[in-house]
C-alpha cells in the first residue's frame, strides 16, 4: 500500500488471500472510509499482524494501521514483540517520543496504555500504542500494539485545507 492509493487496491488484495473485509463509513464523515482486514485465523500471510486498517478520505488512503495481536502468546512474549518493533522502528525512522502513559484500575484488573510517536517528516506520523491488561488476581494478562503510519499532509490536501 502506498499513500493516495484507494480501497479496491487493499479489499483486492484481501479477497487474493481469502480474508475478511470490514467497511465502515461514519455517517457524520461520509468521505470517510475505514477498511480492516483479516484472516479468519491466524496472521496476515508472512507477518505477525493479526489485522491491518487503512483510512481513506474520498477515495485516497492517507493513514494505514497494522494491528499485532497473538492469542497464543505470552504476556511477556507480545510485550517484548512491541519492544523488538520499537527498536526496529527507532532505528528506521530515528528514535521516538513517549506521548503518554494511562493507567486505570478495574475489578482486580489494571489496563496501561503507552505511546509513542516520531514525525521523520513534517506531517508524515509513525505512532506506536502498546495496550496490557494485567489480571493481579492471578497474574499474566495480556498485551497487543499497533503501529499506526499517518500522513497529515495527504490529509489536509485531500480536505481542501492547508
Amino acid at each position: 500500500m502506498r499513500w493516495g492509493d484507494s480501497p479496491q487496491k487493499m479489499m483486492d488484495w484481501a479477497s487474493e488471500h481469502a480474508m475478511d473485509v470490514q467497511i465502515r463509513i461514519p455517517g457524520n464523515r461520509p468521505g470517510l472510509r475505514i477498511i480492516r482486514i483479516e484472516p479468519g485465523s491466524g496472521f496476515i500471510p508472512d507477518t505477525e499482524i493479526r489485522s491491518a486498517e487503512g483510512r481513506f478520505l474520498h477515495g485516497r488512503m492517507f493513514e494505514f494501521t497494522t494491528h499485532y495481536e497473538d492469542p497464543e502468546a505470552s504476556f511477556e512474549l507480545m510485550k517484548g514483540r512491541f519492544e523488538t518493533h520499537r527498536r526496529a522502528l527507532a532505528r528506521e525512522h530515528g528514535p521516538f517520543l513517549a506521548n503518554r502513559v494511562l493507567r486505570e484500575a478495574e475489578g482486580g484488573f489494571v489496563i496501561r496504555t503507552r505511546s509513542f510517536h516520531r514525525e521523520p517528516v513534517k506531517g508524515l506520523f509513525v505512532l506506536l500504542t502498546l495496550t496490557t491488561i494485567e489480571n493481579q488476581a492471578q497474574g499474566g494478562g495480556i498485551a497487543r500494539f499497533s503501529v499506526v503510519y499517518r500522513n497529515e499532509n495527504l490529509k489536509a490536501e485531500l480536505k481542501g485545507g492547508p
